[in-house]
């Protein structure tokens, strides 16, 4: 299994050769950073990494997280509380699975100060939190330890099937388009659309969409783009010739 370990904004570089430490631990190879607020290749940071250094100069750097998740099929999510308007995090257990049946899943953890800001959980299909007991902050490290053992390590069944799924990239543009069309058709407004498309997401991220599922909503919402503007022109061309009111 390819799966990628994102860090968004990491801070410090102990953490980040601490966490591909923890990588090489459970077989991760591929190392990602969203926009670093350290060297990476740190001395800090190589010297936490040990035998992982290899592992630590191989790791990509990314401005944004969308990018960094463009090629995922499938994008996890970590958070160690409830948000408002997005679906309740799940037990890594229960979403290994999924990630297992995937060709290209990632697993995405915050900044050690905040850990995921909303924006960034509404990029991921899936989100998890690790049990704790009361006190329930994590190092970095730490968390991409036990969910990397979950994911990676951990004993399953074999998924039952596999399919290609639709990658990261694929779902922005749908959701993009998805927002077009909302706009065009009178569904939402800029006051409300940020938090309507958000539900939609959710709802969306859930199903899991395959490539072909995605492109198949896409041509409806084409289809119903095509048919408002085709009244709108026939409306136009309809009212020409009519004598004005009184």
């Amino acid at each position: 299994m390819n799966l990628a370990v994102v860090l968004v904004s990491p801070k410090t570089p102990g953490n980040i050769g601490s966490a591909a430490r923890a990588m090489l631990n459970m077989g991760a190879q591929d190392l990602r950073l969203v926009a670093p607020r350290c060297d990476p290749l740190d001395p800090q940071a190589v010297a936490m990494a040990v035998h992982a250094a290899d592992l630590l100069r191989g790791a990509r750097v990314y401005p944004t997280l969308r990018e960094a998740l463009a090629d995922r099929d499938l994008s996890v999510g970590t958070s160690a509380r409830l948000r408002a308007d997005l679906p309740a995090p799940r037990h890594p257990a229960q979403v290994r699975p999924l990630v297992r049946a995937a060709a290209a899943p990632a697993v995405v953890f915050g900044p050690e100060e905040t850990g995921l800001v909303n924006s960034d959980l509404e990029q991921c299909q899936v989100t998890v939190r690790v049990p704790t007991g009361e006190y329930a902050s994590l190092n970095v490290a730490q968390a991409v330890l036990l969910v990397c053992y979950e994911f990676l390590q951990a004993q399953d069944e074999l998924p039952e099937y596999r399919r290609k799924m639709a990658t990261r990239e694929e779902m922005e543009a749908m959701y993009g388009h998805l927002h077009e069309t909302m706009r065009l058709i009178g569904y939402t407004d800029a006051v409300r659309a940020r938090h309507t498309l958000r539900l939609w997401r959710a709802m969306l991220d859930r199903s899991l969409m395959s490539s072909a599922e995605s492109r198949l909503f896409r041509g409806f919402l084409r289809q119903v783009e095509w048919k408002v503007r085709d009244a709108a022109r026939r409306g136009a061309v309809g009212g020409q010739g009519e004598d004005p009111q009184p």
